[in-house]
């Protein structure tokens, strides 16, 4: 199964990403969000669930 996590990048903005059981990253935010809600709220839009 996908595990998706959220995460500040450089900027201190937040973005969030979908990694596969072997690591590799499959699927990422396009954009950064200021606020952690709208990130998560775009993340379960793309099939993540926390």
């Amino acid at each position: 199964m996908d595990k998706c996590e959220v995460y500040q990048d450089s900027k201190k903005e937040w973005r969030w990403r979908k990694k596969a059981p072997n690591g590799k990253i499959v699927g990422a935010s396009t954009e950064s969000y200021k606020y952690k809600a709208d990130c998560v709220a775009n993340a379960e839009r793309n099939g993540c669930k926390f």
